[in-house]
């Protein structure tokens, strides 16, 4: 456990992505089964402990200190489990060594919510601030460390000198603590062999375009197709079993039984999961988050945000491997494929036509649809190659929208962003020109420089007007106000939010302490570009 403990510690205080998988791969060499294995299933979110929940940790925190003075220490530190494991008493007596994590893995595994406040407790007491930390991300599942799923792979493809993708092929079928697959890694058995039918296919990606890069590429060579506002992923029918993936390879299907409902060829698609009917109507992103993210989906959900694939690729038929063909070969077999599945679930992504690169400039510009966010293009002779080879295939995504917003709340970060105000929400004016007030219309956490957190946490400390926990108010108003220029992809109606609008991927783009906060946008701004 304590090496488990040591390696959060490091991830969490290491920056660069190269530095993450070195430590990823040295813990690997390092440590043995089954404990390298599980600390692999607990960065992958290959774990999970129904019986510790935050509620119960703090229902134990409260036992053992003032409740008021623990407010403060969580309001200062901004993260449950690090607070928690820096005030937690230590037992003055008793054994104080800790156990392997595969010891306290399984003993977490066995666990019921009667039992479980005591056996936590007890595992608290025997732990140092370091270890409790790791302890209570690993049962919470609260691991935000800045370390993915994919980036855990690539750690495993460097320590065994094995290609990512092949990984990526094996890992639905594999379970923690991964015994056979570090063996293959490490050269001491064959490579396992999956009985799971309907494994995920690492997905080709897209580069975007850069100044310059069309002016390198002869346009008869590629096809274009419209990007759909979607999330991408891969429905695979295999000898009746049906799935669904999304592009990182996390298995999605319990949220869309109707897609997979009619799915019956046994092939494997590649494509834009979007909302609505292909023949009729294609709604917008907002309109698909409220399929996103769940384990369960009532009727009501089904009958009102249906969902369909938009087809870009096929990638297998019947067994057969066609990613080793041409795109246009794959093209030609996916379009006669389609329809034989259901007209309502499934279609064809319409390509672009174009003869050079200022008509499809203008055709980008002036999409036929408000859920298109640009274009796609891809070499005709392209193979279906995993990850993101530089030439195949480019994304050229319309430009953002961008607006100007006053700081209104301000919440501490988590990790090495704790000590800092680094989520903001920001709003919009709206109401009549001599008396506006503020709405808020969106929350952003990233596009600034780590000088630029600074100065806006300074900001926030000397701007404060009220507390809620861990957030902060900030002085906001005509004229006094710290104005953020907000990039984002686009917008929806929202009856959730205040303002009645949804960004999609807000980030602040610059900061405008030129720009007084009374001349910052108006909610009308922002619902002229609403998507109907």
């Amino acid at each position: 456990m304590q090496r488990f403990a040591d390696l959060l510690d490091r991830l969490v205080l290491t920056p660069s992505r190269n530095g993450k998988i070195r430590l990823l791969t040295d813990h690997f060499r390092a440590v043995p089964d089954p404990d390298r294995g599980y600390a692999l299933a607990a960065l992958t979110g290959g774990l999970d402990f129904p019986a510790v929940k935050p509620a119960m940790l703090r229902t134990l925190i409260g036992e053992r200190m003032d409740e008021v003075l623990f407010a403060y220490s969580y309001d200062y530190v901004g993260d449950l489990a690090e607070t928690i494991s820096l005030v937690w008493p230590s037992a003055a007596e008793g054994e104080t060594r800790p156990p392997p994590l595969s010891e306290i893995v399984e003993t977490l595994s066995r666990l019921g919510r009667a039992e479980a406040p005591s056996v936590i407790a007890g595992l608290l007491d025997r732990l140092d601030p370091s270890a409790r930390f790791a302890l209570i991300k690993l049962a919470t599942g609260g691991l935000r460390i800045g370390v993915s799923a994919r980036l855990a792979k690539q750690a495993l493809a460097i320590f065994g000198d094995r290609d990512v993708g092949e990984i990526e092929e094996l890992w639905h079928g594999l379970e923690p603590p991964y015994e056979a697959l570090f063996a293959w890694l490490e050269g001491t058995r064959e490579k396992p062999v999956s009985t799971v039918k309907a494994l995920f296919s690492p997905v080709m990606l897209a580069h975007p375009v850069s100044d310059g890069d069309l002016e390198k590429l002869n346009p008869a060579d590629y096809a274009a197709e419209w990007k759909w506002d979607g999330i991408r992923v891969q429905a695979i029918c295999e000898d009746g079993v049906k799935r669904l993936y999304s592009r990182t390879g996390d298995d999605v299907s319990g949220a869309f039984p109707d897609l997979l409902a009619e799915f019956d060829a046994e092939i494997s698609l590649d494509g834009e999961l979007l909302v609505g009917n292909p023949r009729f109507r294609t709604g917008t992103f907002s309109d698909l988050q409220q399929r996103l993210n769940r384990k369960t989906v009532s009727k009501k959900m089904l009958a009102e945000y249906p969902v369909f694939l938009r087809c870009y690729d096929l990638l297998r038929v019947e067994g057969e491997d066609l990613r080793s063909l041409a795109f246009t070969d794959r093209r030609a077999a996916l379009q006669k494929m389609l329809p034989a599945l259901s007209q309502d679930r499934f279609d064809l992504s319409p390509m672009v036509a174009f003869s050079n690169w200022q008509e499809l400039e203008e055709k980008r510009r002036a999409p036929p649809h408000p859920v298109i966010e640009g274009v796609m293009l891809k070499r005709r002779d392209s193979t279906y190659v995993p990850g993101r080879p530089k030439g195949p295939w480019f994304k050229w995504k319309r430009d953002p929208f961008t607006v100007d917003a006053v700081l209104m709340y301000a919440q501490r970060g988590h990790g090495k962003r704790s000590s800092y105000y680094s989520d903001y929400t920001f709003g919009v004016w709206k109401g009549p020109e001599e008396a506006p007030e503020l709405v808020p219309v969106g929350k952003a956490y990233f596009g600034f420089t780590d000088e630029e957190l600074k100065q806006i946490d300074k900001y926030v400390r000397d701007n404060t007007i009220e507390r809620f926990g861990p957030v902060r108010s900030v002085r906001a108003e005509r004229g006094h106000g710290l104005v953020l220029e907000i990039a984002f992809e686009g917008l929806n109606r929202s009856t959730r939010h205040k303002s009645g609008v949804a960004m999609r991927f807000p980030r602040i783009s610059r900061l405008r302490w030129d720009k007084p906060a009374a001349e910052a946008d108006r909610l009308e701004t922002l619902t002229a570009m609403l998507v109907d």
